[in-house]
């Protein structure tokens, strides 16, 4: 039974004409499960019959779609009308059973007719691959006992096939009551096609079901249908720009054009989009062709991305993680194109169709809500300066005066905006349906002073990120500024990116105006004050903006988006001064959480290095609020304590340079300084105590901690000596800084750092920072910051008392030998399998600049369990003492810098040796094969 006409024309795909010609013809189930009137085959051949067609079902469609002979909307149909032969022949078998003991005393004229129809997706004639099959048992009155045995004997047999079903068994009435205050079933009901049975019943029911919604109104089921997408968009992403996005609910998704469908359904009883485009149609002309033919193309791939994504997990699975994306991307035929990757062209594709969706949502929404309830009762503003804007009120929100020339008047669509800002309003759905239809003036309004005035204001105005976010859906920043448009739906394929780019740029935005309200005092306290120091407030704005703008292009995108601010600022309308400011504050946008987790930030060198670059207190200033701002936006995980200390730390340091005119103190002097703080710190110290502990440390320990640390371990050494221990760990809490510091005081030896980092990896720490020393009499005094590395409290404080009992015993395990760490640490749980899609290549990067005393190692790699271990153990198997090290992690991609020297205390520049070395760390960072590549499993 064919369902085509229930699925509006303008959803089906733009090759429907050239559909394949016919398959062969399935052999007629029916005759084979009913040879005879009067004797059916039993059921376990029956049930063997029905599987067999169905498997020819389901490869045959899935061998024409994996041919590219269909489209995923063209299968979905043929998977459907399929499936309409099979539960037509389940139908027709299960009416020509004998009737059971329970029904022997009724006759069948006795029995209410019923009718057997299709629900849901179903209904609508589409099936995914592994998609439930909804069905409604639908009669004039409640079923008898020969009914209901029909009804359980018939789903008996479609869940022995193994198929997924859901089902109702309902009279007339009791369809409308159940649905007269319940929208789901009345959605239900709306997709409600007629399979088989008593058709005669199915229209009776149609007819009481349209005077139904005639009586119970449009405007309920509207409500009901937006507080229904409010809450699965909050469960499933407000944001149609996730990077691991929901294809069926999450915003822009199939849900999201199903749900404008149901709307024309409800308001209209229109079954094709194109009955909404013209003047003669409903409403109208809600549409034009070219909208119509948008909701095609969405409505398609997206239909075409769903197939893939079942077929290759062999589930119903609606989320496209990490590891699907390459797959079903390159199943697309999406190739690598210019510098970008084929999954990076797959996915902005579907960043782009999702925002479609979105934009189709807000036309057709609004224009379905006027033409059904009637137009809004608009009002002119009562405020002349509104009045003169061209501005009107309609149920307490904003939109432009009906029948205002727009394209004459373009900048109205700014004023708009401004006006809904300034008073604190909302925009009208209406006015939303007329920014998306003239977004595209936006093209003529670049270079105009009056417009780049209204946009910069909005820029940097109370809430911006709110309203720059609607410019944004409604298109018409990627026609102001037409750089924008390259960075939307432009996603980053890694871990550490929750969003796509310019959905990032814009939660940036946010926390500027966090910080400017005062909201995060507490959490970036330098930040949220210096913010309200800064002179170039135009200039944040306006290089938070195009920070990124340059991302996809291939290149250093901090340099390339320097150049284009330089375009794009004089359009803009920003001065000469301001221009330059913003094109540096872009090319340096990095420099800060580079320098402040990559390198050693007690090295005088470091801040010398970067207070070199800034060379003025404004430009610190910036540069710090705007690197706390963009990381903030990376993702809810990215920030923490230990981050925020690192980076006040380097701006105060900075900031005293910069004050002092570059004046950093003689080492000699700064040593001196620290032993005579830690020595005020001991002064209830017998002085022979004193002075043999200010006497253990080389000059890189005292200028490497506070005095309360020195006071602290100046005491654990005490201890230790007095107990004769070889090995003192001590561990403290910092939720400040939401790390716990690990000291280990124990004799040195080769390959120490690699043992103890072994052993905190299989005590579930991942360690953020480490400074490793040597004191004069032979002891390694090292210390570690951690955090917790479990999947449940990732990134937070590593405190509980168990673990940090079991951390210890770890510890001194593994530096006596009794623990394997290789074993022991391969048992640690690996990663989830959506995450492995995503390769991070080794890289090694030696810099003997970086630093007067140490040779610096960078490297760049797969994060692991145990990763610390492996490269630090390369690294002292070549002889080399590391004095600190500083690990970061951005998702999945390990950032470790190591200050290092020879065993003779100097840098390391024997090219030879440089060499060796880089080959050992590569083979070091090559993660080890997974357990199902070894042939192994869980």
């Amino acid at each position: 039974m064919s369902s085509s006409g229930d699925l509006p024309d303008a959803l089906a795909p733009a090759a429907e004409t050239a559909r394949p010609a016919p398959l062969r013809p399935l052999p007629d189930v029916v005759l084979d499960l009913i040879p005879s009137p009067d004797s059916p085959v039993a059921r376990d051949a029956a049930l063997g019959l029905l599987r067999r067609q169905l498997g020819r079902i389901q490869s045959r469609v899935q061998e024409a779609f994996e041919a590219h002979a269909l489209s995923g909307l063209t299968a979905a149909r043929m998977l459907g009308e399929l499936t309409d032969g099979l539960i037509f022949a389940i139908h027709a078998y299960t009416l020509a059973q004998p009737p059971g003991e329970a029904a022997k005393g009724s006759a069948a004229g006795d029995e209410p007719s019923f009718v057997l129809a299709a629900t849901g997706g179903y209904g609508r004639g589409v099936l995914g691959p592994y998609s439930d099959i909804d069905l409604l048992f639908l009669s004039d009155r409640p079923l008898g006992p020969r009914g209901r045995r029909a009804v359980e004997f018939m789903l008996y047999l479609l869940w022995d096939l193994g198929l997924k079903v859901g089902h109702a068994t309902r009279s007339i009435h009791e369809c409308l009551e159940d649905a007269r205050a319940d929208a789901t079933i009345q959605t239900a009901l709306l997709d409600a096609r007629f399979l088989a049975g008593d058709v005669a019943v199915f229209e009776r029911f149609q007819n009481a079901f349209a005077e139904a919604r005639e009586q119970w109104g449009v405007g309920q089921f509207l409500l009901a249908k937006r507080a229904e997408r409010t809450a699965r968009h909050r469960r499933y992403g407000d944001s149609p720009y996730l990077v691991e996005p929901h294809l069926k609910e999450g915003r822009g998704g199939l849900r999201d054009v199903q749900t404008m469908y149901w709307l024309a359904r409800y308001a209209f009883g229109v079954r094709k989009m194109p009955e909404l485009v013209g003047p003669d149609s409903p409403g109208g002309g809600l549409l034009t062709a070219r909208e119509a033919r948008a909701f095609r193309r969405a409505w398609d791939f997206l239909w075409t991305v769903r197939f893939h994504l079942h077929y290759v997990t062999g589930r119903a699975e609606e989320r496209l993680t990490f590891d699907l994306q390459p797959v079903v991307g390159a199943r697309m035929g999406y190739t690598r194109h210019g510098k970008q990757d084929g999954v990076e062209r797959f996915m902005k594709h579907l960043f782009l169709t999702a925002r479609d969706v979105v934009r189709l949502s807000r036309l057709l929404e609004p224009a379905i809500e006027r033409a059904t309830l009637g137009p809004p009762a608009v009002q002119r503003a009562a405020d002349a300066a509104l009045a003169e804007a061209g501005i009107a009120i309609a149920d307490g929100k904003l939109l432009i005066v009906p029948g205002l020339a727009v394209e004459k008047e373009p900048a109205v669509m700014l004023r708009l905006v401004r006006a809904a800002r300034d008073r604190n309003m909302e925009l009208h759905p209406l006015a939303h349906r007329a920014l998306i239809r003239n977004a595209p003036l936006a093209v003529g309004m670049r270079g105009d002073k009056a417009a780049s005035d209204l946009f910069l204001d909005l820029l940097q105005g109370k809430d911006s990120a709110r309203w720059i976010r609607v410019l944004n859906e409604v298109g018409f920043l990627s026609r102001f500024i037409p750089d924008w448009a390259r960075i939307v739906g432009l996603m980053q394929f890694d871990t550490y990116h929750v969003f796509t780019v310019e959905e990032h740029t814009i939660e940036a935005i946010a926390v500027l105006n966090q910080l400017q309200r005062g909201e995060l005092a507490e959490a970036v306290p330098v930040a949220s004050e210096l913010i309200g120091q800064i002179h170039s407030h135009r200039a944040l704005y306006v290089a938070m903006l195009l920070h990124d703008i340059a991302k996809g292009r291939g290149g250093d995108h901090s340099e390339i988006g320097a150049g284009l601010a330089q375009e794009i600022c004089p359009r803009l309308g920003l001065t000469p001064e301001e221009t330059e400011t913003v094109s540096w504050l872009v090319l340096n946008h990095l420099l800060v959480s580079q320098t402040a987790f990559k390198r050693d930030i007690d090295d005088p060198k470091t801040i010398l290095d970067i207070a070199e670059v800034v060379q003025s207190p404004e430009r610190l200033r910036l540069l710090l609020v705007l690197t706390v701002a963009d990381m903030r936006a990376v993702g809810p995980k990215v920030w923490n304590g230990w981050k925020a200390t690192l980076l006040r730390e380097l701006y105060w340091r900075v900031a005293e340079v910069l004050a002092g005119g570059l004046s950093v103190p003689e080492r000699d002097v700064r040593v001196a300084r620290a032993k005579q703080a830690a020595a005020d710190m001991l002064a209830t110290w017998p002085k022979e105590a004193v002075e043999h502990f200010l006497g253990l440390g080389y000059p890189g320990y005292w200028l490497s901690f506070d005095p309360e640390s020195h006071a602290r371990h100046a005491g654990m050494i005490r201890e230790a000596e007095e107990r004769g221990a070889p090995l003192s760990v001590s561990t403290r809490v910092l939720e400040a800084r939401a790390v716990t510091e690990v000291t280990v005081y124990c004799s040195d030896h080769p390959g120490l750092f690699s043992r103890i980092a072994g052993a905190l990896a299989v005590a579930g720490a991942t360690i953020v920072d480490a400074r490793i020393h040597t004191m004069t009499n032979g002891m390694a005094l090292d210390t570690f910051w951690v955090q917790d590395a479990q999947a449940a409290n990732a990134g937070g404080v590593f405190d509980a008392s168990h673990k940090l009992a079991k951390l210890s015993v770890l510890i001194e395990q593994a530096l006596s030998g009794r623990l394997n760490l290789v074993g022991e640490i391969a048992k640690v749980r690996r990663e989830p399998a959506r995450l492995r899609a995503v390769q991070v290549p080794g890289r090694v990067v030696i810099d003997n600049f970086a630093s007067n005393t140490h040779t610096v190692i960078e490297l760049n790699g797969r994060d692991r369990p145990g990763l610390l271990h492996d490269v630090t153990g390369a690294i002292s198997a070549q002889g080399l003492q590391i004095a600190s090290a500083h690990i970061t992690t951005y998702g999945v991609r390990a950032v470790d810098v190591f200050y290092v020297k020879d065993v003779f205390g100097l840098k390391i520049e024997n090219e030879r040796k440089l060499a060796t070395l880089r080959a050992a760390l590569l083979t070091a960072l090559t993660p080890p094969p997974a357990e199902d590549e070894l042939g192994g499993g869980a």
